[in-house]
């Protein structure tokens, strides 16, 4: 790789989520001509590396020591190194360390390019099944009970299909949260995408649940999608009851099951929508 300038360039290299045929001819050629690549894990990177016959020196550079390592990584873009940082899935700085990295070089002036390639929420966005047009990458939420609350009473109402990271042991929890929060939305939990066990999930949040819940173990990071809040801030009393008389016929959730699916997509009051459906079945409320 010619450097033509006094400093070097930092290569920010997308590497596979899984598969490792998922890597483009560029960031291979990139990873071969750098004279360092700053690594998430160089245990986990060697086996690419290996796969790829790529002998370029690694060094480490993972959220722990990310703020100690810069200033040397930036000494060597000085004079004159050309460097890679890799993560040990998909684009770095998307819910992996490099963004303090990025930062820092940016500041001083030095080249920084994108090698892209892999990302998780990316592919698993492509194959959801909801909205692509617009949507918003939230990664992974506070694992705190109270804050995660917070978090979602605050994305309920947007508009953009949600994308979510969470881990397999706490994925159950965040769906219910969900569940709480924004009803019964449409959804598709993504699961190993690339792997060996690649597994799609489609259908509303509690149905996702489900499934779920009848696996005696949940294994492989997950790319939750979710639909975003109905643009349709209100309905007339006709339409809304048409809605409801149309679910009777597709779904068998219940009446508390019913009211929280079409309050999280319509943005309405689930007592409201509890109310209606009581009147409708009494005969309250003619159909």
């Amino acid at each position: 790789m010619e450097n033509h300038n006094l400093q070097g360039t930092l290569f920010i290299v997308a590497t596979p989520v899984g598969n490792l045929e998922d890597i483009t001819f560029r960031a291979v050629r990139t990873l071969k001509e750098v004279d360092l690549i700053a690594a998430e894990d160089t245990r986990h990177s060697r086996k690419l590396l290996l796969h790829y016959d790529i002998d370029t020196r690694l060094i480490s550079c993972h959220e722990h020591n990310e703020v100690d390592k810069t200033p040397g990584i930036i000494r060597h873009l000085k004079n004159g190194l050309n460097i890679a940082l890799i993560s040990d899935a998909g684009t770095p700085t998307i819910s992996d360390p490099g963004y303090k990295l990025v930062t820092s070089v940016a500041r001083e002036k030095i080249s920084i390019i994108p090698i892209p390639g892999c990302n998780a929420a990316i592919a698993g966005l492509s194959v959801a099944g909801l909205p692509t047009d617009s949507f918003t990458f939230l990664g992974f939420l506070p694992k705190k009970k109270q804050k995660q609350k917070q978090a979602l009473e605050i994305l309920k109402t947007q508009i953009p299909t949600l994308i979510f990271y969470e881990s397999p042991k706490r994925i159950k929890n965040l769906l219910n949260a969900m569940l709480n929060s924004f009803g019964d939305r449409k959804a598709c939990l993504a699961r190993e995408i690339t792997k060996l066990h690649e597994e799609y999930i489609r259908g509303n949040l509690s149905a996702i649940l489900k499934k779920l819940e009848e696996k005696e173990t949940i294994k492989g990071e997950c790319s939750l999608f979710v639909q975003g809040c109905s643009e349709k801030k209100s309905m007339g009393q006709e339409e809304l009851k048409a809605v409801i008389i149309e679910r009777f016929q597709t779904n068998d959730l219940g009446t508390s099951g019913l009211a929280k699916q079409i309050a999280g997509e319509y943005n309405l009051s689930k007592k409201h929508i509890y109310d209606m459906i009581l009147k409708i079945k009494k005969g309250d409320f003619p159909v």
